[in-house]
């Protein structure tokens, strides 16, 4: 079977070395796709610098977002015909080293969900307003949208060929915690084998965050959204 990460990445320059060659050294047979957003601190071209056949970059022409990378990402898996796809950050934050465990899951499961709060809270480095916001935010829309997933925003995904034709995912408009959300409402809505595997989360030690208040403010709202389909039973 043919296995692919996928790494969406803008000014990852400080980290984009580190995390592929965990990736590269996990000994088992992946390939890493990096989608660059038009880095102006040369992610690309450290990307360019590697002399692997398993390393493979898209470089988009601006910065469209963390959700239009990865649809960008998840068209290119499908288009190269992988079985198995892993999403993650690129900078760190999710550790090379779950990413076996959860290709092994997507054996038995539609959809892998490395998962902070599976079984307790699992994230080091951030303060506790942010651990909050974040763990009710996840809360609200779990709520919501009835998906039965306690780390419903979170980033790090694995996912098999089957269930991204599935999803519909090249209709969705959402970036940031959105996306993550709509696409595993969207695999539960289609009845895929949801599983969460828990994971450590550590947030980012160089580098900047691209998380903004707009992205905030669209998952607050948009989720009611994915509660409107999921009440008329919307498949979409």
């Amino acid at each position: 079977m043919k296995k692919l990460v996928i790494l969406p990445t803008y000014n990852e320059s400080k980290n984009i070395s580190n995390i592929i060659d965990m990736l590269l050294n996990l000994g088992i047979d992946i390939d890493i796709l990096i989608v660059d957003d038009n880095s102006p601190d040369n992610t690309a071209q450290i990307v360019k610098q590697y002399n692997s056949s398993n390393v493979f970059i898209e470089e988009r022409a601006e910065k469209n977002g963390l959700g239009s990378a990865y649809i960008h990402g998840f068209n290119w898996a499908l288009e190269n015909r992988y079985d198995k796809i892993i999403q993650m950050d690129a900078d760190l934050s999710h550790d090379p080293s779950e990413v076996p465990a959860m290709f092994d899951l997507l054996d038995s499961y539609d959809l892998v969900i490395g998962s902070r709060y599976d079984g307790g809270l699992r994230v080091i480095n951030w303060p506790i307003s942010r651990l909050y916001i974040s763990y009710f935010a996840n809360l609200y829309a779990r709520l919501i949208t009835g998906v039965p997933i306690k780390d419903l925003t979170a980033g790090f995904k694995g996912w098999k060929s089957e269930t991204l034709h599935l999803i519909n995912f090249n209709e969705s408009s959402s970036q940031g915690y959105c996306f993550q959300i709509e696409t595993s409402f969207r695999a539960y809505q289609k009845a895929c084998k949801l599983v969460e595997h828990p994971i450590v989360f550590t947030d980012r030690t160089v580098g900047e965050s691209k998380m903004s208040k707009n992205v905030m403010i669209e998952a607050i709202f948009k989720v009611w959204l994915f509660g409107f389909w999921r009440l008329f039973k919307l498949k979409k």
